[in-house]
């Protein structure tokens, strides 16, 4: 764990960069930070630097965090009128840790070597709960010294933390990371919408589940989340298809046939359609309600 206090940059402070901004801030370290938003209320408390502008951020900090919602976002906040590659001089540190376009990343990275800094790209993955709780999985694309400047930092927002490859592998990893929660969502959905349209009770049938080769954290959190009906975010629709949206363009460069993806994706925009964006992603339980005109907890 890093001992000696740095000045560090946090841009984008919302469901899951604002917990882990605040991670760093416990830890003693100073820092500057941006957001579109609304300030956290202990980030405001905690004595941090309010800057006006990406550029304010990089020109104090000497590593600079991004946690943005989509790759033109992050292009916007690097590459923009008043962004961080404006503000920033040599050997300092840009970490990407939103999940955004692996091909994109690519280009980010060069265009921030280009000024003599270094470039990672770091996607969690763990949710809200997971930047709460400091407990995320973090994956890492970039030079591997790079990656040991920061590790100490990462070692304070999450557990599993490890250094995929070059620039770009890590968004590579986080996008294979959300083809298989996708998925897995999905297949809980169907497995307990079977179960309560036979007759059975589903609370009842997620529990004996839990006990054998289908447990999995799916079935424990978002099955319950589908019981219960709490689609309350958590993660947000919109967020994975933007996420099944870059795995099936890839896939498409690469001539990758994902079907299942593909199915996955469409059941999210049948949720999108009648106004779910903002639902947790566990509501995809919801699309396949509608087909089946049959809801879990329906007697």
């Amino acid at each position: 764990m890093t001992t000696q206090p740095l000045k560090l940059g946090f841009i984008g402070l919302g469901i899951m960069g604002g917990p882990m901004c605040g991670h760093l801030i416990r830890a003693g370290h100073q820092l500057f930070v941006h957001t579109r938003g609304k300030l956290p209320p202990e980030v405001a408390a905690s004595g941090a630097t309010v800057c006006t502008h990406s550029r304010g951020v990089a020109e104090r900090a000497d590593i600079v965090f991004l946690m943005l919602p989509d790759t033109p976002d992050v292009e916007r906040v690097l590459f923009g009128e008043t962004g961080v590659a404006s503000g920033l001089t040599r050997d300092k540190l840009v970490v990407d840790m939103s999940s955004i376009s692996p091909i994109a990343t690519k280009e980010f990275a060069r265009r921030i070597a280009d000024i003599g800094c270094a470039y990672l790209d770091a996607p969690v993955s763990g949710g809200e709960v997971g930047a709460k709780n400091a407990t995320l999985s973090i994956m890492v694309g970039g030079d591997a010294d790079a990656f040991q400047r920061a590790r100490p930092l990462f070692e304070l927002m999450g557990r599993n933390i490890t250094h995929v490859g070059a620039n770009g592998d890590g968004q590579t990893a986080k996008v294979a990371n959300q083809i298989i929660v996708a998925l897995s969502i999905e297949a809980v959905a169907e497995a307990l919408l079977f179960a309560a349209r036979a007759g059975a009770d589903p609370a009842r049938v997620r529990q004996a589940l839990l006990g054998g080769f289908a447990s999995s954290k799916v079935l424990e959190v978002h099955g319950e989340r589908m019981i219960k009906r709490t689609f309350d975010p958590g993660f947000r629709i919109e967020l994975h298809q933007k996420d099944l949206g870059l795995a099936l363009a890839s896939a498409r460069q690469l001539g990758v046939s994902l079907p299942n993806t593909a199915t996955a994706q469409e059941l999210f925009s049948a949720c999108a359609a009648h106004g779910g964006e903002a639902w947790d992603h566990s509501a995809i339980v919801r699309a396949l309600e509608m087909l089946a005109n049959f809801e879990i907890g329906q007697k």
